[in-house]
């Protein structure tokens, strides 16, 4: 590849890697941060070492950080960030400070200095801002009270990062200082002022205007390369006083968050965002230090157990006064407990004045990466044996249904489905028995003035006491696939005389309850969206009679079409086939019907050939 450009061989590495190892990972259930961080080991000095200018890597994908909190920034009005500013400055300091004395504690009990134990502690207390608001993001936990209450902590440890990097040449010992070192510290401070004002000021006066004119210009990509130019600036702004970058981006979102290009900016700036945050999870993967691995194993391991563990028992404890449903605090504590990007700065620029050792450093760098590593890993291990033993017991429970009811129709839910059938059945004045497991649903339910009762219709007994041996109709309107099938092979069993009518949420389910012998089967959401596609055809110029007339013949044909699928539905190439042959039979004898009536047009005779056939609804 002589004749390649550097440029060109490194973009076919990041996007060849990433390509190839985030599906796999998201294939296996590992999440796609974890499959850019592998991507980047891979790729690394340490994997195959196709890429060796990691540092610069790094500081360049950085930006996808600053672009994430410029577009989080833009979610958040002014009024809402201060509704925020008691969980951002009381429980982000509570959280920052709990996690470095933890931390400092340990170091010194482990023999090293104070200046070091000092550093380490700060750096290590800092959270991955990155991996959280994306699998906040993912999980949709951000508009949660975990969401809400991480984002915070989060937006603190940023504004935190700035003292903590002013602290550094303070701890500095015979080290040559910095030429801003004999600066006064009140012309530092008003500088620092005097650009967030700017900011401030130009976000308020001129943003917007300058905004506008360029949207007149109608040129996408111009108005594109302004929104990136924008949150360049301002990074460039915020770096040049030695601030954070990404703090000036999201008080840059922050400003914009009211303005009509809020959307526009957020759809142009978004896929930047996305691509350089991976490159950051690839340049993170890259970093990892194998030689220091290699070299001190021990003491890695140590590092990596105690910045997982203290941060997280701290996490935890906070997490109940902050008002955090339990089932929300294991994702909470793992997505704080982890190491996060600042600290690679703040580790760095230690090393930088000589606060820390060289192979200190990377060693504290090392174990913050494999941090980054373990957090994907650790968030699947809470997902898979965590929440749901927090689940059943957090769960509520209600006393069983215990005296023998009579009503002439059982109704197995009483969710979105159930509660139709039941406020159908009750405004004609029949009663209904209605059973459902879910505690919460069932005290709504009854604030309303619904009669339903706490029990698993998979019981036996339960199904006894609720009068199925008296009672006329059983209604299966649980979600749970599985759960209906037993419900159905139940009543089969001990009470053959009721009257089966289930929901199907989709075709296999539909087929598995005919082969149980269920005549009465309907598909949860093909009624409203067969209204929905007349509603549509309306909207495109159809006569409203003639759009229900052409949804019932749909109708007709789809259930017709269910009756000769249902033989070969064990039989994937005949059912394709079956349904290839109906659909093209559909379309052929309605494309006649359409001539038909353009030629009936044609001779003024507007009244159609069967038109009340529709009326089978």
């Amino acid at each position: 590849m002589e004749h390649v450009p550097g440029w060109l061989t490194s973009s076919l590495i990041y996007l060849g890697a990433a390509v190839f190892a985030v599906p796999l990972s998201r294939a296996i259930g590992l999440g796609s941060i974890l499959g850019y961080l592998a991507a980047g080991i891979a790729i690394g000095p340490w994997g195959f070492g196709l890429v060796s200018n990691v540092e610069d890597i790094l500081h360049f994908a950085e930006f996808g950080v600053v672009l994430m909190l410029f577009l989080v920034g833009l979610e958040l009005e002014p009024r809402r960030l201060w509704s925020l500013r008691r969980p951002i400055f009381g429980w982000g300091s509570v959280q920052v400070l709990g996690c470095a004395a933890l931390l400092a504690a340990a170091g010194l009990l482990a023999g090293v200095s104070w200046r070091v134990a000092l550093v380490a502690s700060l750096g290590l207390a800092l959270s991955s801002t990155a991996i959280a608001l994306q699998v906040m993001g993912e999980r949709h936990l951000l508009p949660t009270s975990s969401g809400q209450a991480g984002f915070s902590i989060l937006l603190f440890q940023d504004v935190a990062a700035i003292p903590i990097l002013a602290l550094l040449p303070l701890l500095a010992v015979g080290a040559a200082r910095d030429a801003n070192a004999g600066e006064p510290a009140w012309l530092a401070a008003a500088r620092i002022v005097g650009v967030i004002a700017a900011i401030v000021l130009g976000g308020r006066l001129a943003l917007r205007p300058v905004l506008r004119w360029i949207a007149r210009s109608r040129t996408p990509e111009i108005f594109t390369a302004a929104a990136l130019l924008l949150v360049v600036a301002i990074a460039a702004l915020m770096q040049l006083v030695g601030m954070s970058m990404a703090l000036g981006a999201f008080l840059a979102g922050v400003l914009l968050a009211e303005s009509e290009y809020r959307r526009e900016l957020e759809t142009d700036i978004e896929p930047f965002k996305g691509l350089l945050l991976g490159l950051f999870f690839i340049a993170v993967g890259m970093s990892i230090d194998f030689a220091a691995l290699a070299r001190s194993p021990l003491e890695m391991a140590a590092i990596v157990l105690a910045l997982l563990v203290l941060k997280a028992v701290v996490v935890w404890f906070i997490a109940r006064p902050m008002g955090i449903p339990l089932q929300e605090r294991p994702v909470f504590t793992v997505l704080l407990a982890q190491g996060g990007e600042f600290a690679f700065v703040v580790f760095q620029a230690a090393a930088g004045v000589n606060v820390l050792r060289p192979e200190t450093a990377s060693l504290l760098i090392g174990a913050v990466a494999v941090s980054m590593l373990l957090g994907p890993l650790l968030l699947l291990a809470v997902d898979r044996w965590v929440m749901p033993r927090l689940d059943r017991a957090g769960r509520k429970t209600l006393p069983e249904i215990s005296e023998l009811q009579d009503a002439p129709v059982i109704i197995a839910g009483f969710g979105r489905y159930g509660q139709m059938v039941g406020r159908l059945l009750n405004a004609q004045g029949i009663l209904a028995t209605v059973l459902d497991h879910d505690a919460d649903m069932i005290e709504a339910a009854r604030s309303f003035g619904y009669k339903v009762f706490y029990g698993d219709a998979t019981r036996l007994d339960l199904l006894r006491t609720a009068g199925a041996e008296t009672a006329k109709v059983f209604v299966v309107a649980v979600d749970e696939r599985e759960q209906s099938l037993r419900i159905v092979d139940l009543v089969h069993e001990h009470f053959p005389h009721l009257e089966l009518v289930a929901r199907a949420r989709d075709v296999p389910h539909w087929n598995d309850l005919r082969d149980r012998g269920v005549t009465r089967v309907d598909r949860e959401v093909f009624e409203s969206s067969l209204l929905t596609g007349r509603r549509v055809l309306e909207l495109l110029g159809v006569e409203p009679h003639e759009a229900r007339r052409q949804a019932m013949r749909f109708r007709r044909h789809n259930f017709e079409l269910f009756e000769k699928m249902y033989p070969h539905h064990r039989d994937r190439a005949k059912m394709i086939a079956v349904i290839k042959e109906g659909r093209q039979q559909l379309e052929a004898q309605m494309a006649r019907e359409r001539a038909d009536a353009q030629e009936r047009r044609r001779r003024g005779d507007d009244r159609l050939p069967g038109w009340d056939a529709g009326r089978d609804d």
